[in-house]
């Protein structure tokens, strides 16, 4: 049997690695959700937190892009409507409010457990919603070293976007080098992690947030 972390647990455990999130909290009403996203700043994001839902996006789980307490008032009814419609056994344990990250490049890294090689660890240079559309993806044993993570991050073709593609921002690939083997660490130390996503990871000049983590475990 698995179970899936909810976001708040998945990224409480990866913040102790020094996986880098954005500002968040968990708010049990609207007016709670308004003073978190008082206290970040807008623009926020608004995602349904629940055991029983691991893609939030098909239940309407998710909206992002709210820039006043008038519409965090409306989206947070909107979640809480659709979520119950779509998924009305599920248990909610709140809202989480969280910090909008634009801009920079979205790419992806995770990993699992495979049940011959052991922890393999994943890059892909185009992340979000293009990982599998292009599935521009490559794949070592773990633990991997500093010298592996960039191999890895070079196969990709996300690569010419990364480094500065036709003058643009080149994004900091020692970050993702950093996050790339912290990752791998973290599967050899935990082995009943079976399956853990980072995406999108939106890289910058000078610094990268992981936005969203699903992590999957034994038992």
């Amino acid at each position: 049997m698995r179970r899936a972390l909810t976001e708040l647990e998945a990224k409480a455990f990866l913040e102790k690695y020094g996986i880098p999130f954005p500002k968040r909290d968990l708010a049990q009403n609207e007016n709670e959700a308004i003073k978190i996203s008082q206290k970040i700043g807008y623009p926020v994001v608004l995602k349904v937190v629940s055991p029983d839902i691991i893609h939030k996006t098909d239940v309407g789980g998710v909206k992002i892009g709210i820039n006043s307490d008038d519409e965090l008032r409306e989206a947070f009814r909107d979640i809480m409507e659709t979520v119950k419609r779509k998924k009305p056994d599920a248990r909610i344990d709140g809202i989480l409010v969280e910090e909008m990250i634009k801009g920079g490049y979205e790419v992806i890294i995770g990993g699992i457990q495979d049940p011959t090689f052991g922890p393999v660890v994943m890059f892909g240079g185009l992340g979000g919603i293009y990982v599998e559309l292009f599935k521009d993806v490559t794949f070592r044993l773990a633990p991997i070293d500093d010298v592996e993570a960039e191999e890895m991050i070079k196969e990709t073709k996300g690569y010419q976007l990364l480094k500065g593609f036709r003058g643009g921002e080149h994004a900091n690939i020692e970050l993702l080098k950093r996050l790339l083997v912290k990752t791998s660490q973290i599967l050899v130390e935990h082995p009943e992690i079976v399956e853990l996503d980072l995406n999108p990871i939106r890289i910058f000049k000078d610094r990268a947030v992981v936005l969203d983590a699903k992590i999957l475990v034994k038992g």
